[in-house]
């Protein structure tokens, strides 16, 4: 009676809530409900209807509990099924309840099933029509046959995780078998996430731009190697759900360092007994979101470290990554420039044409980036060393007011913004200062490059003179070279040189070069233009 076919297009793709959700409040936790009978403090002879209804409050409760912190719920079918032939109705109105209690909260049925045509189609319906959950669990061991019914056709904004490599130690008498190409079961599973995804969007394109793909991995989070492998098979793109944290003894750390994609995100971290087993569920859940969220800062920390290439120049992804997308947007471009000062560029640098939104959401995340791969703006505790984000009118505002935002986001720093006007306002709030206060506060510059470092140093006056202290400039580019054949420093080493601060930037012109030196869609002769440039002119 309860069935009711869900379109496509009813609601956005499982996976773009998982990746919504997570956004929104800032969470990787995945809260598992899982009704053990011998936690339903219920006598041992108790009937179907009272273990029914006490497996609904317990689920319930930590809903109720849980809620704020939860990216999704996931329960376990298993427990439900137990109860006798109430307990799917059981497990349906926990769904349903889920539904009503938390919007936008999707739910991932954990049945883990695996079985091909009709069969495989008939549990489709029943997890998706008959439970209205938005996402399952599935076995891949009997092939594509065996999931497409759950991520095509009608139910193409539907979700799976697939299990790759789980979380008990039985788990390598198979998943962990040698193959062909020095690879392993599961990495060839991981790798199939992606191809099976392709291949169900080319079955039913996907209503969304963007999509995420319909597939994820179940890789256990007690096997941090095996996850690294899995992540690097998978890519980043795909999401992973890592159980074993908490009761099967899975370090967070260790298993966010290997399984976090390069934004810190990409993972849910499933936890039930830890939760439905604490004194207090909410605490609990609140406790285990921030303590992934360390986690996954520590790891962005770490990450950020640059890698040595093989040239004598650093480079760190975002780094790389910035560039890609500066040129993409036609923010840099290669050729040949005459600058201000009369010297001939091999390229040139305009960050006014950031004008997207995703190009500026990026660029947000670069500057935050390279703020806090700083020694010398973070400490060894990633304590940052400045209270404020200053944005020098005018390029300086929007600029500061990204970088302020994604430095929350991204790496959980609470700062306050502020800039100036041109000219101070003579009605209302009045001055020339805007934003939070920056009296006795330790105050971060943010422009996007350094050409002769004069707005800076007007930046640098206007805040002392109100009793401000500033302790660094964050930048864009820094071409880095000299100011004139005569003078050995470059703006921004001149910069830093006078008013005692660290200028800290994206990327420079050696990044740039190496970029070059690494990238396949660049010819050797654009290179040795950009080598010859830094040659004469770079400090």
């Amino acid at each position: 009676p309860h069935i009711k076919p869900t379109m496509a297009s009813d609601q956005p793709s499982f996976f773009t809530q998982i990746t919504a959700r997570s956004q929104s409040i800032n969470s990787l936790l995945c809260v598992g409900l899982d009704p053990h009978r011998i936690e339903l403090s219920t006598s041992p002879d108790a009937d179907e209807q009272t273990l029914c209804t006490a497996a609904y409050q317990f689920c319930t409760r930590i809903i109720d509990a849980t809620h704020p912190h939860c990216v999704c719920y996931k329960p376990n079918a298993a427990f439900f099924e137990s109860l006798g032939h109430a307990g799917n109705e059981t497990l349906r109105r926990v769904v349903d309840y889920i539904h009503e209690r938390c919007p936008g909260v999707p739910v991932l049925l954990d049945v883990k099933r695996g079985d091909i045509g009709s069969t495989a189609q008939a549990y489709a319906e029943a997890c998706y029509d008959g439970l209205e959950g938005e996402g399952v669990t599935l076995s891949p061991l009997m092939g594509w046959d065996s999931v497409e019914p759950f991520v095509t056709g009608k139910y193409s904004n539907k979700g799976a995780f697939i299990l790759c490599k789980t979380s008990n130690p039985g788990s390598n008498d198979l998943l962990a078998l040698p193959l062909q190409q020095q690879t392993t079961l599961f990495e060839k599973i991981a790798t199939l996430a992606n191809e099976w995804s392709q291949r169900a969007e080319s079955a039913t394109p996907s209503t969304g731009n963007n999509d995420p793909p319909r597939l994820g991995l179940v890789v256990g989070a007690t096997d941090p190697q095996a996850l690294s492998m899995a992540r690097k098979a998978a890519g980043p793109k795909i999401w992973i759900l890592a159980p074993g944290v908490g009761a099967q003894g899975g370090d967070l750390d260790a298993a966010c360092l290997a399984g976090l994609n390069e934004d810190g995100t990409g993972m849910l971290i499933p936890v039930s007994r830890g939760i439905s087993r604490a004194n207090d569920p909410g605490e609990e859940a609140r406790k285990l979101k921030e303590g992934i969220n360390e986690a996954r800062k520590t790891v962005l920390k770490k990450r950020l470290k640059c890698k040595k290439s093989d040239g004598d120049v650093m480079i760190a992804p975002y780094q790389k990554e910035f560039i890609e997308f500066s040129l993409k947007e036609n923010v840099l471009r290669f050729g040949s420039f005459v600058l201000k000062s009369g010297r001939t560029s091999p390229y040139f640098f305009n960050a006014g044409l950031f004008s997207s939104g995703s190009a500026l959401h990026k660029l947000g995340k670069a500057y935050a980036a390279s703020i806090m791969a700083s020694d010398q703006l973070v400490d060894q505790d990633g304590k940052v060393a400045f209270d404020i984000v200053f944005g020098p009118a005018y390029k300086g505002i929007s600029l500061g007011a990204l970088v302020c935002a994604a430095l929350y986001s991204d790496f959980g720093v609470e700062s306050g913004f502020a800039y100036n006007r041109k000219e101070a306002k003579d009605h209302g709030e009045g001055g020339i200062l805007v934003g939070a206060s920056i009296v006795e506060k330790r105050v971060l510059i943010v422009d996007d490059v350094i050409t002769a470092g004069t707005a800076i140093r007007e930046s640098f006056d206007l805040l002392k003179h109100h009793n401000a202290t500033p302790v660094g400039v964050s930048i864009a580019l820094d071409r880095a070279e000299k100011r004139s054949l005569d003078d050995p420093l470059s703006a921004v080493q001149a910069v830093a040189r006078d008013l005692e601060i660290p200028v800290v930037s994206i990327v420079a012109l050696p990044q740039l070069q190496e970029f070059l030196r690494e990238s396949p869609d660049y010819d050797d002769e654009l290179l040795k233009q950009v080598s010859e440039y830094r040659c004469q002119y770079g400090v």
